[in-house]
């Protein structure tokens, strides 16, 4: 998406919020599968990093935030304010995250 701003405080800088949209989300529900499972476990018990959680974690709240920007255009909104994230297990083999916030209308500030 191009420059499509989004902000955790409830206003983007340099502009005026002209219309509140409605809250906007995107939603992703991945599972790490058996094979990557299982090297994470062996990780988890030698301790150190998980990188296959952290990949599977930064790729699900990149698409989050995708889905994100797709429901807030289609609220009408050209901005997200107070853009938040949360996460969840499922049944204890999938991961849900949830990118959230309000679509918004901005305008640059008149000086």
């Amino acid at each position: 998406m191009n420059q499509f701003p989004i902000s955790t405080t409830f206003d983007v800088p340099g502009t005026d919020i002209v219309q509140y949209r409605g809250a906007a989300y995107g939603i992703v529900v991945r599972s790490m599968g058996f094979a990557k499972g299982i090297g994470a476990a062996f990780k988890g018990i030698t301790g150190g990093e998980v990188s296959q959680y952290t990949r599977l974690l930064e790729d699900s709240r990149r698409q989050a935030v995708d889905r994100l920007i797709q429901n807030a255009i289609a609220l009408g909104g050209n901005a997200v304010i107070g853009m938040r994230f949360d996460s969840s297990e499922i049944g204890g083999q999938f991961t849900e995250i949830v990118a959230y916030g309000t679509a918004v209308i901005v305008q640059p500030r008149q000086q």
